[in-house]
């Protein structure tokens, strides 16, 4: 084992707890052709100087199952590898100062009961009961997570590392990887100790994530979103107090984290470790005058107590004895931020071959379960959940530096903010503007951001409350309601307009590009002058994406998506073309822009600015046209369900194309009474109601399901076998007695005492006048009539299984008038 390697199907840079985690999930999977490559020693980045706490509690529902599955494995790791740990698992509260806390509270417990996870509610006397040092007097409550706690992070990765090595895997120490090539498919690993061959790259390089992504731009790379900042935490002397109660209880105190004011507060031996995500926070290495170092392993930025005197003075508030002694050691180390401040894990985006496990903010709670999906995209090409909230994917290119360094500043001093349905965040805004955004704003627009395109969400009128603050409520109510009433209203009884830039869009063309795509989709293809929609599947039959298929000729089509889905439809498409090259695929999205023109007096409107066209063309035709002057497409589709085009132009001309309809008297509506109008029609939105997470027939799409063609599309056998065997899960709509707020996605959905499956999105339906979610449950639980109940911010509310159809002109008598 001493000569070093010179060939490997995985090589994965990076010996933090997140690359020793893979390799160890890798080797352990038989995957033992696996090298690591460390530039140090084993810990030197991020992972040496971390805390170590491990929470389970995430608002997010995939990276919650990520914690929690690591956590699991971190309970039996040291007895499995026989290496020891210190795996502290004292149970943790969170402090809550607000209903609006405590709402969020009710919401994740119910997500971890769901996980099979205890989180229980607490009063303030009850949290006093669990740790007697606190003080309760201001607090409107909180919450316990059992099995909270904190692990030694050099231990675990040198645990991880023992597990990888007995299984197979390979470690190199010390050996910095100083550049990369291509050999047809094989990477070309250049190292100081030699150059190694290899099937697969993995970036697992930590806060050295984007200088490592750097050497991949020669191969279709992009610059890494991520910033790096400065994380402080300090250690007191021992307390007296503290030792005397721990010795006698046997146990240490939980952990606590006041989420409202922005710290962590855990006992560490007989002292305190106090953690602050302060406002006033600081990014490194971001400015040409503050180069990263060529190496930094092992160290830390000076000490900058200045900036944490608030959080010190509100933490002796609660925690009294946290005064009584002084700081003994402080650590202020580079911790890698991703805008959101959740990680990336998953394929590495323009680049075959290549992944990503980097970005972690909390890599030690996230370590174990980010090792698991990362083995499972590099050995499979899919994950067993759906895992998109962390796919690298999800930035495209309104990622840019300004932007990261603006919001990883907002997002670490947000860092346990409550993300809020109608709360926009300020920061990195504006990185795509439709030409129509200056008129937008005088109109009133309120706007949010979709794959950085700044779009209407809803439209204020004078006197409209539309501060930030007004936004950060859970519930239904706010300025908006009555302005989606309306908005809503204009498209269903007269003639609505949506400015609708950066729909994802790209053309397919070649000989033989129909019959590929009929190899790809589960259903069939529209005939020359249609569109359709359809669906990919993988190899479980499950659902990786909806487009918009629009064919043009033969061989000559559009396929349309989720503005969020740029990259990863894209990048999946291609991974799919033959690779003789015959078909070619182009990302056209900044070339076109898009008008929703909808309502049952829309065509009317239409007919005084369109020219070449048939405004009788019956729906999901398509046609060229001339619409104020200007060449377009027509589409005749509408996803709020009313008689409708999508009119498509130049990203130049939609400024003439959309004041001409507004002028004409359409009147300007949102994306919020879109998502309003669009869930009354029960149709589904990417990655909310379709993801990997359920099958095609799972998703209630039996209708684009053609398993009597010829063609052999991947996942077809295992949809066969579950129209044999039957589905374990339907869809369904429900007709929910929600109180002041709608059921937010992933929301339980009981059947007595037992939890039947999940909401996958939910809102206020103003044409039904009633409380709508879309959701999946067990077979048995989804016969129309079912009376259910979905938990909604800890309360059980009825619901009701409706028919397979719309609520809204269920026969589809006004989209087709």
């Amino acid at each position: 084992m001493s000569d070093f390697p010179t060939t490997a199907r995985v090589v994965i840079i990076g010996g933090g707890v997140v690359g020793t985690s893979t390799l160890y999930h890798l080797a352990k999977a038989g995957w033992t052709d696996c090298v690591l490559l460390e530039k140090n020693e084993l810990t030197a980045g991020s992972t040496w100087h971390a805390a170590g706490n491990c929470p389970n509690f995430a608002p997010n529902w995939a990276v919650m199952n990520m914690q929690r599955f690591g956590l699991e494995m971190y309970r039996t790791l040291a007895e499995d590898v026989d290496y020891p740990m210190n795996y502290h698992v004292t149970g943790s509260l969170r402090l809550a100062h607000t209903k609006e806390r405590m709402q969020e509270f009710e919401k994740v417990a119910s997500q971890a009961r769901y996980q099979g996870l205890q989180m229980d509610i607490l009063t303030p006397k009850e949290l006093h009961d669990h740790h007697p040092f606190l003080e309760i007097h201001d607090l409107a409550g909180g919450m316990s997570d059992p099995l909270d706690g904190d692990i030694d992070p050099a231990q675990l990765t040198q645990a991880l590392a023992k597990g990888a090595r007995a299984a197979g895997g390979r470690i190199e120490r010390f050996c910095p990887i100083i550049g990369l090539d291509r050999d047809g498919d094989e990477w070309i690993i250049k190292t100081e100790k030699g150059d190694i061959r290899a099937e697969i790259v993995v970036n697992c390089a930590g806060y050295y994530a984007q200088r490592v992504g750097e050497m991949f731009k020669p191969f279709g790379g992009r610059t890494v979103p991520m910033v790096v900042m400065s994380h402080q935490y300090f250690l007191t002397e021992p307390i007296a107090e503290l030792e005397a109660w721990t010795k006698e209880k046997g146990h240490k105190v939980p952990l606590v984290r006041d989420v409202d004011i922005s710290y962590y507060l855990r006992q560490d031996k007989y002292g305190l470790n106090l953690g602050p995500y302060e406002r006033n926070c600081k990014a490194h290495w971001v400015t040409p005058d503050d180069p990263m170092p060529e190496d930094f392993s092992f160290q830390l930025y000076p000490d900058d107590l200045e900036r944490l005197e608030f959080y010190i003075e509100d933490a002796m508030a609660r925690v009294p004895l946290l005064g009584e002694a002084g700081v003994g050691r402080n650590i202020n180390g580079p911790i890698p931020y991703a805008p959101d401040g959740l990680p990336m894990i998953g394929p590495m985006p323009g680049v075959k071959n290549a992944f990503e496990g980097h970005s972690f903010t909390f890599g030690i709670a996230q370590g174990g379960g980010a090792g698991k999906v990362l083995s499972e995209w590099i050995m499979h090409g899919e994950t067993e959940m759906d895992m998109w909230s962390v796919d690298p994917r999800r930035y495209t290119d309104f990622a840019d530096h300004d932007y990261c360094h603006a919001k990883a500043l907002e997002t670490y001093g947000h860092e346990y903010a409550m993300h809020f349905p109608r709360h926009e965040w300020p920061a990195g805004r504006d990185k795509k503007l439709s030409p129509n955004h200056a008129s937008l704003l005088a109109s009133g627009a309120q706007m949010g951001a979709y794959n950085g395109w700044e779009r209407a969400n809803w439209f204020a009128k004078g006197g409209d409350d539309t501060s930030e603050e007004a936004t950060q409520t859970w519930g239904r109510k706010g300025p908006w309601e009555q302005r989606i009433k309306e908005e809503v209203e204009a498209c269903t009884t007269g003639t609505g307009v949506l400015d609708m830039p950066g729909f994802s869009r790209y053309t397919l063309t070649g000989a033989g590009a129909a019959e590929w795509l009929r190899g790809q989709i589960a259903g069939a293809l529209p005939k020359t002058g249609r569109m359709n929609l359809g669906y990919f599947t993988d190899s479980r039959g499950r659902i990786v994406t909806e487009v918009t298929i629009i064919r043009w000729a033969e061989d000559d089509f559009w396929i349309m998506t989720a503005a969020v889905a740029q990259w990863h439809d894209f990048e999946f498409l291609q991974s799919r073309l033959p690779t003789d090259g015959s078909l070619t695929m182009t990302d056209i999205t900044r070339d076109w822009s898009t008008a929703l023109v909808t309502g049952p007096q829309s065509r009317e409107l239409m007919q005084g600015l369109v020219q070449d066209a048939d405004l009788t063309a019956g729906w999901l035709t398509v046609q060229d046209a001339t619409v104020a002057g200007k060449p377009a497409k027509l589409m005749r589709i509408s996803f709020a369900g009313e008689l409708g085009w999508e009119v498509h132009t130049s990203f130049d001309d939609s400024a003439v194309v959309y004041e001409a309809l507004r002028d004409a008297g359409a009147i300007p509506f949102g994306m919020y009474a879109l998502n309003s109008m669009r869930i009354e029609k029960g149709y589904r939105t990417w990655k909310g109601d379709l993801s990997t997470d359920y099958t095609l027939l799972e998703g209630g799409l039996h209708r684009f399901l053609r398993l009597n063609k010829e063609q052999d599309f991947p996942g077809k056998a295992a949809l066969a076998s579950e129209v044999q065997q039957g589905s374990k899960k339907g869809f369904v709509t429900l007709i929910v007695d929600a109180g002041d707020a709608d059921a937010p996605y992933m929301s339980p959905v009981w059947s007595g005492g037992e939890i039947v499956g999940e909401t996958t999105s939910g809102d206020w339906g103003y044409r039904v006048n009633k409380s709508i979610a879309l959701g999946v449950v067990k077979a048995e639980a989804a016969k129309p009539g079912t009376e259910l109940e979905v938990e909604i911010f800890g309360v059980r509310c009825k619901a009701v299984v409706q028919e397979d159809q719309p609520l809204w002109d269920p026969e589809n008598t006004r989209i087709r008038a």
